[in-house]
C-alpha cells in the first residue's frame, strides 16, 4: 500500500510517498480500515520535526514510527473477533495513529460510525480538534450556560470546532482571530469578535470564566487580568510543560484562578456524541482545503503556516 513516511526528523521535505506493508489485524479488538481520508494536524508537524518530547516517545535519532497521521476515515474490510459494534462495509471515523497511508487497523475504542450528512472528507476533520476543543471546554474548564468564554486562534482547526461548542453549551463567546476570518466567525456562532492585529484582549478590562488559547500564542500570566475569580487557561500546547513550568505551578497556587493543559483523549463516546451535534447540525466542521496524498509536503507546510482557516486534510483513495 502507498503511505507517508520519513525516516529522519526535519522540515515538511523529509516526507515521501514510498510502498508499505499492508496492515494486518494482529489483535482481536481492531478494525482494518480503508482510508478515504485523513487530516493533517500540528501534532504531525511537532512529531516531523523531532522536538523533544515527541522524540522520547517516537525515538531520540531517528522515528521508531515512520507514517504519520492521527484522524481517519473510510470503509471497515475486516475487524477482529472481539469487535462487536463494527461489520465489513462500515462507514467509521476516528483516531488512530498511522493514517496517512492507504490502510490503517486502529484498536476500535477510537473509533464510531461516521456522521450519515458528511463526507468522507469531512469526517476526517473532526476526530483530533473537536475532541480537543470539546474535552478543553466540557471536561477540563466545566463550561456552564451564561459563561463568558474567549477563543484564541478561534479559526484554526481546534478553534472553529471550540466556538460552536461553546455556543452548544449556552456561552458567550469572543473569538479572536485576524482580520480576513472575523466574518466568518461570527457566521460560525461567535458573539463578539476581535481581530488580534489591532487590539490586545488582555488590555481591554473585559474578564472572562474560561480563556481557551488554541494555538498556544499567549500564555497564563499574560491572560491572569482578563480571567474572573474563578476563571480558567487552558492552553493546547503539548510542549506547555517544558516551557512554562512555573506557569503552571504558581496557577495552581494561585487559588480559584487556574492555568490548565490539555491533551486530547481519543474515545468512542465523544466521536458518537459529536456525531450526534454534527447530524443535528449544531456542529460543522470546515476544511480550508484538501491535499492529495501526493501533496504531503504542500499540506505540511499549510499546517504549519499557523494560519489555517478550519481544517487541512489529505485525501487518501479516491
Amino acid at each position: 500500500m502507498r503511505a507517508a513516511v520519513y525516516s529522519s526528523y526535519g522540515s515538511p521535505e523529509v516526507l515521501r510517498i514510498n510502498e508499505v506493508e499492508l496492515p494486518s489485524i494482529k489483535n482481536d479488538d481492531r478494525v482494518l480500515i480503508r482510508v478515504h481520508n485523513a487530516s493533517v494536524n500540528q501534532f504531525d508537524c511537532l512529531y516531523r520535526k523531532g522536538y523533544l518530547p515527541t522524540r522520547l516517545d517516537n525515538g531520540f535519532n531517528k522515528p521508531k514510527s515512520s507514517i504519520l497521521g492521527i484522524d481517519v476515515a473510510g470503509i471497515v474490510e475486516a475487524v477482529g473477533k472481539n469487535v462487536q459494534r463494527f461489520k465489513d462495509g462500515d462507514y467509521v471515523y476516528g483516531s488512530c495513529f498511522g493514517s496517512h497511508a492507504e490502510y490503517v487497523c486502529p484498536p476500535q475504542s477510537g473509533l464510531s460510525h461516521k456522521p450519515k450528512n458528511i463526507t468522507f472528507e469531512q469526517a476526517a476533520a473532526v476526530p483530533c480538534a473537536a475532541q480537543t476543543a470539546l474535552q478543553a471546554l466540557r471536561d477540563v474548564a466545566k463550561i456552564k450556560s451564561g459563561q463568558k468564554v474567549l477563543i484564541y486562534g478561534a479559526s484554526g482547526g481546534v478553534g472553529h470546532f471550540a466556538i460552536q461548542l461553546a455556543n452548544y453549551y449556552g456561552a458567550e463567546v469572543t473569538a479572536v482571530c485576524s482580520t480576513s476570518n472575523l466574518q466568518w466567525v461570527k457566521d460560525l456562532g461567535a458573539h463578539y469578535v476581535l481581530d488580534y492585529t489591532k487590539e490586545d484582549f488582555t488590555k481591554n478590562g473585559q474578564k472572562y470564566d474560561i480563556v481557551l488559547d488554541a494555538v498556544s500564542k499567549r500564555t497564563f500570566f499574560g491572560c491572569l487580568g482578563s480571567l474572573t475569580d474563578n476563571g480558567v487557561y487552558i492552553t493546547e500546547n503539548p510542549l506547555y510543560p517544558m516551557y512554562h513550568p512555573v506557569q503552571l505551578l504558581v496557577g495552581s497556587l494561585l487559588g480559584r484562578k487556574k492555568a490548565k493543559l490539555h491533551l486530547a483523549k481519543p474515545n468512542n463516546m465523544d466521536l458518537e456524541f459529536l456525531c450526534e451535534l454534527i447530524e443535528e447540525e449544531k456542529v460543522k466542521p470546515v476544511i480550508e482545503k484538501c491535499y492529495p496524498l501526493d501533496q504531503i509536503v504542500e499540506a505540511h507546510r499549510h499546517v504549519e503556516s499557523g494560519r489555517t482557516k478550519g481544517k487541512v486534510v489529505l485525501q487518501i483513495i479516491s
